[in-house]
């Protein structure tokens, strides 16, 4: 699976190296810089995606959703199953294309969206 494109910034996470993990293996990411615990940068398609400790988050971050944009969703699907994450939800939206929906290892709500042809 290739992300193509993120639209969104940053996840907390209290387990810099199950979150990693998961991210590489389940999404294919590519890790850019890890620092430790408290950091890690991925590319996502030519824009960075990251994971943060709690300490270096922004007081009070939590929420947001990141939609990673593929080329084929059922290979996105095939490659997140493997790696244990159950789709929450999956939604055909016509002719802007289909999406679905899961949780990373944290609990973060992630969706995977892929354009209709045409």
């Amino acid at each position: 699976m290739a992300v193509k494109k993120l639209q969104n910034a940053y996840y907390v996470t209290r387990d810099m190296e199950r979150a990693v993990r998961f991210y590489q293996q389940a999404l294919g990411l590519t890790l850019k810089f890890q620092d430790g615990s408290r950091w890690a940068q991925f590319d996502a398609g030519g824009v960075n995606f990251s994971l943060s400790s709690p300490e270096e988050a922004a007081a009070g971050a939590q929420g947001a959703v990141v939609i990673l944009e593929v080329d084929d969703l059922d290979t996105a699907a095939a490659g997140l199953a493997a790696a244990g994450a159950p789709v929450a939800d999956q939604r055909d939206m016509g002719s802007h294309g289909r999406s679905l929906s899961f949780r990373d290892p944290d609990g973060n709500l992630v969706q995977i969206f892929q354009r209709a042809a045409g």
